[in-house]
This record gives C-alpha cells, structure tokens and sequence, in this order.
C-alpha cells in the first residue's frame, strides 16, 4: 500500500535553500532538501501550499518569504473563497498561503495548520484511478476539479489538480520541461506515476 512519508526537493544549493525555508516559513521537518542540477524549465508541474487560520497569518508568512528572497507571483488578496497570496522560492518551487478564513480571530502568529503538495495531472480521472488501485483513500473530491487523498500520519497532504488549472491558480504559464525537482516518499515500493512523479521507497 502506498504511504505518502515525506517530500524532497531537487536544489541547487540546500544550504541556502533550507536557510530560506526556516526564515520565510519556520519549516524544518515537513521538506527535505538535496543538492540536484536536473534541468528544468518553466512550471515543474505542482505546487506547495500552507493552510492557516486567519489573514494576518497568511501577511507574515508571505512577507517574510518575501524579504528571504522569493519572488511574488500573486499578491496576498482577499476574495470570496477567503485570503492568500503565492510566491516563488529562490530554488524555483512554487507556494501558495492561504486561509479561507475572511477576518482574524485572535492575535497573529505563524503557526501553519497543514503542509499541501498539489500535483499538476494531464487526466484527473486517471491519476485518481491510478493512486486509489495504489491503496491511497479518497478523502474529497470535485469531478474533473480536485481529488485529494486522505493521508493523516503524514506530514503532508497530497491532492490533485489539472495541470493549466494549478499553473492558473499559480499565475504561471502552464508550459514546463525537464525534471519535477521533486521526489515523494513512500513506506512502499518506488514507482512513478502517469504525470512523471516519482514515489521512491524506503529501500532508497
């Protein structure tokens, strides 16, 4: 059965981009790092997101993401669905922070309720098909919007979009070549799936 155990990201230089990653959001154990120089082009074909509870939460993180050195790809705004903005880490992977509350109910912080790695699928039908055969539960699903997994012992939460959709919600061009930069890890067997991520085994 497949277990989602820990995400890792392909950087050019770990050092810096685990530097980047404890001063813009205070994360040391959700995201491994390792050194890679994969080519790669354009969008990677997923995003990362940070769920919190309230707005002046989403401000902080994105503004010390910000002056650490990421790039804006959205600018934090409010909307009907709630409050967030998006970002880009120096080591190219894209973040969203977002919250679906409207107003703040308490003192600000930085606490983050849930890590989210978004995948970026050609066919949404078939990708759920393919993890649900792999033993992953569904745990919400819209038809032909968004799957997402049901994954508690993980660090992280792992849901599925269409590809433009994610680059759209991303506010980048949905063209991308080469490597994912990414590698998700699983208490099974290593495999890859139909959109070219790689699961890769305890064994690895």
């Amino acid at each position: 059965m497949t277990s989602l155990e820990n995400i890792t990201l392909d950087v050019a230089d770990p050092t810096a981009a685990g530097r980047f990653y404890a001063d813009a959001f205070g994360l040391d154990k959700q995201v491994r790092l390792r050194a890679s120089d994969a080519p790669t082009d354009g969008f990677r074909g997923f995003t990362l997101s940070l769920t919190v509870a309230q707005p002046s939460t989403v401000n902080s993180l994105i503004d010390s993401a910000l002056e650490a050195g990421a790039t804006s790809l959205k600018p934090v705004t409010k909307s009907l669905w709630g409050h967030g903005g998006v970002v880009q880490a120096p080591d190219g992977t894209i973040w969203k922070v977002a919250t679906s509350a409207k107003k703040d109910t308490g003192p600000a912080t930085r606490e983050i309720d849930a890590v989210v790695l978004l995948l970026g699928v050609a066919d949404l039908a078939a990708s759920k098909r393919f993890y649900v055969d792999r033993g992953l539960a569904v745990a919400k699903s819209i038809p032909r919007m968004y799957v997402e997994f049901d994954t508690p012992s993980s660090p992280v939460k792992l849901g599925l979009y269409g590809r433009r959709a994610l680059a759209k919600d991303a506010g980048v061009p949905a063209d991308g070549t080469g490597s994912h930069r990414l590698a998700i890890g699983t208490g099974g067997d290593s495999f890859t799936d139909p959109d070219g991520f790689v699961w890769e085994g305890a064994s690895m």
